[in-house]
């Protein structure tokens, strides 16, 4: 069994084992997600795109998404977690500074070095958010992140900020309350949420904050974003089928219990098209360019569509019960809220809408 199998397999043992039946005290207690959290660490999973020279095990895009869809499923809090992370180790195995991925990437999959990501600002249309100037030795930031996840958990977070010129630099800085040398950096307080609630989101604001060379990964162009939005559509859609299947198991645990066939044949059905999504999804990643952005689209509203269909059936086939704030068919349908508004940009929105009212 080659290395890359062999560790997929060990997670999902671990998923299955250890984080799915504590996932809905994983979504009410940050201390049980921090301990959901150390596990992954402990099984060294929190890099799985790091390169083999840093100590890897560089998943291919198949095995990374199978293992996004399995947390999806099994826990929501814990996917949303720790994908930030997962993000940072891919983003930083990118960039052309040596020295900042030999000191963080062999330190980033057992919890050594934890990183978020705060970047989302640089979607935003009109005046940047988060504002970087050039000055010998680094930059200095100045401006407000709107979205950090993972504050207590994280102890740093990927920025983005963007130059006069409309680039944008990314570079580490400390995701805690910090006043020194004439910078400063604030968080909120953590985000009352609907839903992933325990990830512990803030916002940050910088104030002349100094970000030295050595913490840059890269500069990116005007639009990278953007571009990088278009290239991830249908990729961000496995979170969603994550959320389905776990509608979809509660959905076929019901219809056993109670021993009612349209109950069956409603997981059976479902179960059917939650296949046809994730191999028209699959199939769409490997042709990812400009003219396959609108089918890529239909795929990403169609994952929402049967995440949030699926955490229908699964409170249906729970009646009374789906409405306590501890079944799980409560914490699904409320992640299903979260994955449909996930890396969402304006043409996703669209095509959500457009499906729903299609219907």
């Amino acid at each position: 069994m080659d290395r890359e199998k062999e560790v997929l397999e060990s997670a999902l043992k671990l998923l299955r084992e250890e984080i799915a039946p504590k996932a809905n005290e994983i979504d009410m207690h940050p201390e049980a997600l921090r301990s959901a959290l150390h596990s992954l660490c402990t099984h060294e999973l929190m890099a799985l795109r790091r390169p083999a020279k840093y100590g890897g095990p560089g998943f291919s895009e198949e095995s990374f998404r199978a293992f996004q869809e399995a947390v999806a499923r099994y826990s929501g809090s814990l996917a949303f977690l720790q994908t930030q992370h997962q993000s940072a180790v891919s983003m930083i195995s990118k960039s052309d500074n040596e020295e900042l991925k030999d000191d963080y990437l062999p330190k980033m999959a057992n919890g050594e070095r934890l990183v978020g990501i705060g970047f989302s600002q640089l979607r935003r249309k009109g005046e940047p958010q988060m504002k970087a100037t050039r000055v010998k030795g680094g930059y200095v930031l100045n401006g407000h992140v709107p979205w950090v996840t993972g504050w207590s958990f994280y102890p740093e977070f990927l920025i983005g900020a963007t130059l006069p010129d409309g680039t944008a630099v990314f570079g580490v800085v400390p995701l805690v309350h910090t006043d020194k040398d004439a910078g400063k950096i604030t968080l909120s307080e953590p985000m009352r949420l609907a839903a992933m609630e325990s990830p512990m989101t803030v916002t940050a604001d910088l104030t002349n904050w100094h970000l030295p060379d050595k913490l840059v990964a890269f500069v990116k162009p005007s639009g990278w974003i953007q571009n990088n939005d278009l290239i991830n559509i249908a990729l961000q859609g496995h979170f969603a089928l994550g959320c389905a299947r776990a509608g979809l198991d509660i959905v076929e645990a019901a219809g056993r219990k109670k021993d009612l066939p349209l109950v069956i044949k409603a997981y059976e059905k479902l179960s059917k098209e939650l296949e046809e999504c994730r191999e028209a999804t699959t199939k769409a990643q490997a042709t990812a360019d400009e003219e396959t952005t609108a089918e890529r689209l239909k795929l990403r509203a169609w994952a929402i569509d049967l995440a949030v269909r699926c955490a229908h059936a699964a409170v249906a086939a729970s009646s009374g019960a789906a409405n306590s704030i501890n079944h799980p068919a409560q914490r699904v349908y409320r992640e299903a809220l979260v994955y449909t508004v996930s890396a969402q940009t304006v043409p996703i929105m669209e095509a959500t809408l457009e499906r729903i009212v299609g219907r």
